[in-house]
């Protein structure tokens, strides 16, 4: 078969946008380099499903992609009016216009997913609804779009004020997202726009039914995941034994979004000599306001493990623990939390089944 190689480091394009709530913008200092790589590589996003926001690629590169066929893409919309998308961008001196692009692309048959980070206050309400509606046009060449809530973090020295969405307004972003997903299906045969699990997890919603996700095709965007997590963990669970023998105490640790919702799970486990302590870490690294788990840290997980009682092993998601080299952002390793513990610390695939089998150490 055919392997496509990757660009080296100082083959990626990179962005020459500013986006207002651009995560790279708000690392602590002294991280790994890499980190504050920020690409806009079409090859990237064809490869990897990186996200990019098109409006900086030249010709050559659009005719490249029609071409050589490159499809799937994942593009950052974020919105469809040009001025606001261009404020949104941090007014970078290249403006490009985006729908024209998409459109080019999709009479070539290119796919592409879509990605809305919704900032209150500046692209939501009749914004939001107008993104969603031209890109709905597209459809099926824009296949999805998903809307992510803006994350801001306590580094935010000299950048645009944001704020996050409220529980009130995460609660009706779900409602009016779900109203358009009835409308779109009965005329595109596709929900085709979705809210992130973090809209569901804030607003305390039930999460939709597996069948809503249309086979999960933007897990990396954070849609779908908790579903899929929850009902592999269910049909996991039912094949744990009645009883825990030997006798086994491990601890489990996550972000402070998701730790409401599986401490209903574990608590649903009731396994006579299985002991889980379900412990919620505090994002201190990058602040309070960010409560995935795939940003956690090693030194706040050791931090705010020391000096507890943790059993046999700290279970901690893959999520958080980079692919390649296995360290945390930060650049700590699970065996150097273990080393300052006392007790190993596993890291577990973020499904349910993985989780289910980690806690009865299969």
């Amino acid at each position: 078969g055919l392997e496509l190689e990757a660009p080296r480091p100082g083959e990626i394009a990179t962005c020459a946008n500013k986006c207002v709530f651009c995560f790279i913008h708000q690392l602590p200092k002294g991280m790994r380099k890499s980190l504050y790589v920020k690409d806009d590589d079409f090859r990237l996003s064809f490869l990897h499903g990186n996200y990019i926001t098109l409006t900086d690629l030249e010709d050559t590169e659009l005719r490249r992609i029609e071409e050589q066929r490159l499809s799937p893409l994942y593009v950052s919309v974020h919105a469809t009016e040009p001025d606001l998308r261009h404020r949104l961008l941090g007014q970078p001196a290249v403006r490009g216009e985006l729908m024209p692009r998409m459109e080019r692309l999709a009479k070539a048959g290119i796919v592409m997913h879509a990605q809305i980070v919704l900032v209150p206050e500046w692209n939501d309400g009749p914004h939001l609804e107008r993104s969603v509606r031209d890109l709905a046009r597209l459809h099926p060449q824009v296949a999805t779009t998903a809307v992510v809530p803006v994350g801001l973090t306590r580094h935010r020295e000299r950048l645009p004020r944001l704020r996050t969405l409220t529980d009130a307004e995460a609660e009706a972003l779900a409602e009016t997202v779900e109203g358009w997903q009835q409308e779109f299906l009965g005329r595109l045969g596709s929900r085709f726009v979705w809210a992130s699990d973090e809209v569901y997890l804030q607003a305390g919603r039930p999460l939709p039914r597996a069948a809503a996700y249309e086979g999960f095709p933007i897990l990396e965007d954070g849609v779908g995941l908790v579903r899929r997590f929850t009902d592999t963990f269910a049909r996991a669970a039912g094949r744990l034994p009645c009883r825990q023998d030997p006798p086994r105490r491990v601890t489990v640790v996550t972000g402070e979004m998701f730790a409401p919702f599986l401490r209903g799970l574990l608590a649903d486990l009731a396994v006579p000599g299985l002991d889980v302590e379900l412990v919620p870490i505090a994002n201190e690294w990058f602040g309070r306001g960010i409560g995935v788990a795939g940003l956690l840290t090693g030194r706040d997980i050791r931090e705010q493990l020391a000096g507890r009682v943790l059993g046999e092993a700290v279970l901690v998601p893959a999520a958080a623990v980079r692919e390649g080299d296995g360290v945390f952002l930060d650049d700590v390793a699970p065996r150097e939390v273990a080393a300052a513990l006392g007790v190993p610390v596993l890291v577990v695939e973020s499904t349910g089944s993985a989780l289910i089998a980690a806690l009865a150490a299969r």
